[in-house]
């Protein structure tokens, strides 16, 4: 009997089973790791991502020479970062893998998708121009995600710090993480829908720069909602002269931190003692917890504001913490505990977009290109959020984070062939998320967009 002989060798150090070897060989031909970005590739089409960027960049390529158009390398470069691959490198492989050459509409034998060199262009090529334009569509994203208009959004303000490694375009020393870096403003509503990022230096912004910021996205939002009704709520980074005057004379409500100081310690020395005294009287109860409030204001501000104070005693003291607000009509515990409070939850929006979706990948020497690449993120951002949206809201697919969302349902062997008439796509029959796969396809139509 001739020798048979195997085009692909087959790995070694495998131990057998029940007596048996196994062979395992990379030979299954039209495979992909990736076969869930389907569903994401439905979620892109209906909000349109990609297109909406695409609009805003000027191309200066002959377009008779052109091979691949802006939205489709912003479409596949946003679909890389869903599915775990946040460095452009990662494209010179991805780009003949058969599922996402089906995500951008392109058969499984077709032409290969764009490369690496072609992403880090088209990152370079955007000027300020274009990126207010694009951030300006990105806020025309957030509008049209509603069924329909709300009657009020709340949107939580915050910075982040994000650490640098190279001589990057607007990168500064901060000596509270002892690192270079950026220290980007982002912003996402009470849902967790993203709303705007904007590159800055890693410095606290000053009072003038958020009251620029905020009259920006204000115009933008009011110009799709004249009459809608905006609550901000931020850290006390926000709290300055500037941001006040600006939510007074705009007819905004806030709700601010404010920084402790020896003027507003005088307003609540009483309490603290009276509360450090129940605590201690209380023997081992839990943490004793009272509210106050007054006006008062700093000396640079423009009037007094009402301010809640919040006291807590507890075995390592008092910890006393100051909102600034001009909501009314609520009592100081219900304003700080069920309002501010709920602002904590931004903390794990950003870290889902930091993290899960490393935003943080801000190495391009150019600040316009960082900026691109906090845009692309958002987009993909986007992306999982729109599909965890469809999810039953009592099952904990509704709150499962972005990296586990990904591993569970993107994360799906598939097998790819293509026939004549149709596209075929083998996935496991031992697949344990095949019943939510289903009900998130059969719910996509409900995207707004």
């Amino acid at each position: 009997m001739p020798v048979k002989v195997e085009p692909t060798p087959s790995l070694a150090g495998l131990s057998p089973v029940c007596g048996k070897p196994i062979i395992a060989r990379f030979d299954g031909g039209q495979l992909s790791s990736d076969g869930g970005l389907l569903a994401l590739r439905e979620v892109e089409r209906r909000l349109g991502i990609a297109d909406r960027l695409a609009t805003c960049i000027d191309d200066p390529r002959a377009p008779e020479r052109v091979r691949h158009g802006v939205a489709d390398i912003l479409r596949f470069r946003m679909l890389m970062i869903a599915a775990g691959y946040e460095d452009g490198n990662d494209a010179d492989s991805l780009r003949h893998d058969p599922v996402f050459k089906l995500a951008l509409d392109h058969l499984p034998d077709g032409a290969a998708l764009c490369s690496q060199p072609t992403i880090s262009r088209l990152e370079n090529l955007p000027g300020p121009r274009a990126l207010l334009r694009m951030a300006r569509a990105m806020v025309g994203l957030y509008c049209a995600s509603f069924r329909q208009v709300p009657r009020r959004i709340i949107l939580d303000v915050d910075d982040t710090f994000d650490a640098v490694h190279g001589g990057q375009q607007l990168r500064l020393f901060n000596a509270y993480y002892d690192e270079y870096g950026f220290q980007p403003i982002v912003v996402f509503d009470g849902e967790g829908r993203p709303v705007a990022a904007m590159l800055r230096p890693a410095c606290r912004p000053s009072g003038a720069e958020a009251r620029a910021f905020l009259r920006r996205l204000v115009r933008e939002i009011r110009s799709h909602w004249p009459r809608v009704e905006i609550l901000i709520r931020a850290d006390s980074h926000y709290c300055a002269p500037e941001v006040l005057d600006f939510c007074r004379a705009q007819r905004l409500d806030f709700i601010l931190a404010v920084a402790s100081t020896t003027t507003l310690r005088r307003h609540v020395q009483a309490l603290e003692q009276s509360t450090t005294a129940r605590y201690a009287a209380a023997g081992n109860a839990d943490k004793q917890r009272r509210y106050t409030e007054f006006y008062d204001g700093a000396g640079s501000w423009s009037r007094v504001e009402r301010i809640i104070a919040r006291v807590e005693a507890g075995p390592d003291g008092v910890d006393t913490r100051f909102v600034v607000t001009n909501l009314n009509g609520d009592t100081a515990r219900r304003l700080y505990e069920r309002t501010y409070c709920a602002r904590g939850q931004a903390e794990n929006h950003v870290k889902a977009w930091k993290r899960h979706l490393a935003a943080d990948r801000t190495s391009c020497s150019r600040s316009s290109a960082n900026q691109l690449r906090l845009m692309l993120h958002t987009g993909a951002y986007w992306l999982l959020w729109s599909l965890r949206s469809l999810m039953p809201k009592r099952s904990s697919w509704r709150v499962a984070q972005f990296d586990t969302l990904r591993l569970r349902l993107v994360k799906l062997a598939a097998r790819v062939v293509a026939q004549k008439t149709r596209v075929m796509l083998h996935l496991p029959s031992a697949y344990p998320a095949k019943a939510i796969m289903r009900l998130a396809l059969e719910r996509m139509p409900r995207l707004i967009c």
